[in-house]
């Protein structure tokens, strides 16, 4: 037998040899004493060539030295050696080196040489170990150095098998974990978080689904909490069977963190910022952060935040005065808290909110000493609290927005034990910035509301006049909407002749366009009410104010701000005369007035419907009604009784209910009227002007006809004194005597008869004289030579105020004088 032959003999071949394979003998010395075919393939070398020569011409590295040859135990290695072809190149071969001994006890090697193993393709190097690994041990090595939490389980759902990952993260050995249900922790105890985890194992285990499972929870090798996405699904046999289940876990807290911080932060968009109202919006901070992340915050403003005001601008070294606004506990009634909501306090300089404050950087904190007494610093009952519902973590974030610093939300945590983290913080951070812009854009508007409302109240009138012949109760109420102030008002008017004007009004639109243009027309009423024109003229003059004011409006400029360059109003004017309880009225476009009668019947008085202010071209009408004595009349707007979820017809007949059997104040009548009848959620503006009507008494009253006579002049200013003297004012005698001379003489010398000479005592002594002439006088300076033109100045140079006004007949010239010991009211 060759020595090939031998060699492929020895190797237990049976004549043949390994596909891919070489052998090679060597002696104790390295020497090659046999070279088989499959060698002189793998190498290039003849047998002839090879045989006789040291192993170490043949390989270009030497043999591992973990297996020298010669070696006392004689064992089997293994390893990979770099050989050199007979052509010059190199190649990587796998040895596995046998003992062979003679008879003289020295060892011989064969040696099986092969391709590079698995460890060759994945670049690995055995040469440290001489051992190369088989299959079963790599995979055993692969799944262990997986990073991912794997088990498998059999058929009754129980743990056979896990790798290290898994290991690590329950926190004990794999031969404890055998033998517990996926979800366990220890026999017959599940982990929090995974009690529905059953549901999912039987459906692999049952059905051979694959199943995704998430869950949210701290593993008893966790120091935290954990978002783990399990990946279960079934191993089967060939023929299709499910013989186990295999669990792959994923820990996707990251992405779940993003996730809920998003979803949070989607919630905090719908929930944050609902009203315009700065106490509002710092409660829904603090009710969302309770809901989502921490136990108990706190949100404090600096003084002046909630008034609508500019922050103070402290100084440094100054301290900020703060006020608790909200405060929130997922216990209830807030037990954490030491300051009560809307109490004024401060923090020291050194604490963690006034550093917060001052550096606008938000931070968090877990309490040891050391932070437990900056909280506690001047407040001791602060600290026992703090102890008391164990508080272990604290985040402060600043509240700005528009480079307005606006105060700091403080989120605790107590009964969730994980601290404060960086996630935290940031999802802290962006809720605030959320925050504080609702809370900026809240204080925008309530400092712009309370603005408006202030001009507005101005323009309103501060209290009624007394007038002996109305009571008179009124109530505005601005709308709550974002859509601003609107242009309601109401006035009460004192004319000549004890008479009263009543007016209420509606400018279109909202905002302080409106209230401003609600303030001039409030103005040119007043003006036109002085000059004592009836109520439609008073409307038309009124009417063609709106429509210059419109073309002042949108004529050579660009409408701005809040004006939509179109004005138009609503109104109501009505005069009632307490002589002769007659109301004349005229409206434009305004809801009808409501008469109670003193038995507590209700009427909507029928006033013809005039265009609203600003349509120009069209007439409005007078109606003229008889008002009982002790008669109420209500006059309002239409955001009383009009909202958009209610049919009009409604709000009538509430207000009829309201009205109806009153017999109380007119104080309490107005507060029953705005409960029973203004909508729940009121979109407009509310006025309210409640008037009792009287009559002046017959006694109060003197009327005489006189005769268009010279002589009638002394008759009158005799009648004057004797009903003077009769109301016991004589101190008023003379004046009122010069005053009747001079209207009387007036009225006979440029009037037509017939002459009527009246003196009312009302809150102020009243002389009017009438005739039938349309021709009005007029105060002038009168000349050195001039016979006339004295009267007039004379009258006003001795009374209050005096003036004329023109009626269905004529006209009347009329004077007041304050009564003797009162002044003029």
């Amino acid at each position: 037998m060759n020595q090939d032959a031998a060699a492929s003999s020895a190797a237990g071949g049976g004549g043949q040899t390994r596909a891919h394979a070489a052998f090679i003998t060597l002696d104790a010395r390295g020497i090659v004493t046999a070279w088989s075919p499959g060698a002189r393939l793998m190498l290039g070398y003849a047998s002839a060539e090879a045989v006789g020569r040291s192993a170490a011409e043949l390989f270009t590295e030497d043999l591992p030295l973990s297996v020298p040859l010669g070696r006392a135990d004689r064992q089997a290695w293994t390893g990979e050696v770099v050989v050199r072809h007979r052509d010059g190149h190199q190649r990587r071969l796998g040895v596995d080196a046998h003992a062979l001994l003679n008879a003289a006890g020295e060892a011989h090697w064969l040696l099986e040489v092969t391709e590079a193993r698995l460890s060759d393709a994945a670049g690995g190097n055995d040469e440290g170990d001489g051992h190369a690994p088989d299959t079963a041990m790599l995979k055993q090595w692969a799944l262990d150095q997986i990073p991912l939490p794997m088990a498998l389980f059999d058929r009754r759902g129980l743990a056979i098998a896990a790798n290290a990952a898994t290991e690590r993260t329950m926190g004990m050995p794999e031969q404890d974990l055998r033998g517990l249900h996926l979800g366990e922790y220890a026999p017959g105890q599940a982990m929090e978080g995974l009690e529905r985890i059953g549901h999912a194992v039987e459906r692999v285990l049952r059905a051979g689904e694959t199943v995704a499972y998430e869950a949210y929870l701290r593993t008893p090798g966790e120091t935290r909490q954990h978002a783990w996405l399990l990946s279960l699904y079934p191993v089967k046999d060939p023929t299709g069977r499910v013989r186990a289940m295999s669990m792959a876990a994923m820990d996707t807290t990251e992405q779940f963190q993003a996730r809920r911080r998003l979803s949070v932060l989607n919630e905090a968009g719908l929930r944050i910022g609902t009203t315009l109202d700065v106490g509002r919006t710092a409660e829904e901070l603090a009710e969302v952060a309770t809901d989502h992340f921490a136990d108990f915050v706190l949100v404090d403003l600096l003084d002046g935040v909630l008034q609508g005001q500019e922050p103070d601008t402290t100084s440094p070294g100054d301290v900020p005065t703060f006020r608790r606004t909200a405060q929130h506990s997922v216990l209830v009634g807030c037990p954490e808290a030491v300051v009560p909501i809307g109490t004024t306090y401060t923090y020291p300089t050194d604490s963690p909110p006034a550093r917060a404050l001052n550096s606008g950087r938000a931070s968090h904190y877990q309490l040891d000493a050391q932070s437990l007494q900056w909280w506690a610093s001047g407040s001791p009952e602060r600290a026992r609290r703090i102890t008391a519902h164990g508080i272990h973590s604290m985040m402060v974030v600043p509240l700005q927005a528009r480079d307005v610093m606006l105060g700091l939300a403080i989120f605790a945590r107590h009964r969730t034990a994980d601290p404060f983290g960086e996630d935290d913080l940031l999802l802290a951070q962006e809720l605030a910035a959320r925050a504080a812009v609702c809370v900026d854009n809240a204080r925008r508007y309530t400092h712009e509301r309370a603005t408006a409302l202030a001009l507005q109240r101005s323009l309103l009138p501060l209290h009624a006049p007394a007038q002996t012949g109305v009571d008179v109760a009124s109530r505005y109420l601005p709308t709550h909407s974002r859509a601003g102030i609107g242009g309601d008002w109401f006035d009460v008017i004192p004319l000549s002749g004890a008479r009263v004007a009543l007016v209420v009004g509606d400018v279109v639109g909202h905002g302080v366009h409106a209230t401003a243009t609600m303030g001039r027309l409030r103005t040119a009423v007043r003006t036109l009410a002085d000059v004592d024109l009836a109520p439609d003229e008073l409307l038309t003059h009124l009417d063609d104010l709106v429509l210059r004011l419109d073309r002042e409006g949108t004529v050579g400029s660009e409408p701005t701000g809040e004006s939509t360059g179109e004005v138009g109003a609503t109104c109501l004017y009505a005069v009632y005369d307490p002589i002769s309880r007659r109301c004349s009225t005229a409206r434009a476009g305004h809801p009808l007035p409501a008469l109670v009668t003193p038995d507590g019947t209700v009427d909507f008085l029928d006033v013809p419907a005039g265009p609203p202010l600003g349509v120009g071209g069209l007439p409005f009408e007078v109606a003229e009604f008889d008002i009982p004595e002790g008669g109420l009349l209500a006059l309002y707007t239409d955001g009383l009784v009009e909202a958009p979820d209610r049919d009009p017809d409604d709000g009538y007949a509430l207000l009829r209910d309201a009205l109806s059997g009153t017999d109380t104040s007119l104080e309490e009548t107005c507060e029953k009227v705005l409960r029973d009848v203004l909508p729940d959620r009121p979109t407009d503006d509310a006025a309210l002007l409640l008037v009792r009507t009287h009559t002046l008494r017959t006694d109060r009253v003197a009327t005489w006809d006189l005769p268009s006579d010279p002589v009638a002049v002394g008759r009158a200013r005799e009648l004057a004194r004797t009903q003077l003297s009769a109301w016991e004012l004589d101190d008023a005698a003379f004046t009122t005597e010069l005053v009747v001379s001079e209207l009387v003489t007036n009225a006979i010398r440029y009037g037509s008869p017939p002459v009527q000479l009246r003196l009312i005592r009302d809150t102020s002594l009243i002389c009017e004289v009438s005739d039938t002439s349309s021709a009005s006088p007029h105060l002038r300076r009168a000349r050195v030579f001039d016979e006339g033109g004295r009267g007039l100045l004379i009258v006003a140079q001795l009374t209050d105020r005096w003036g004329s006004r023109h009626t269905g007949t004529g006209k009347t010239i009329w004077a007041e004088q304050a009564l003797p010991g009162r002044g003029l009211e």
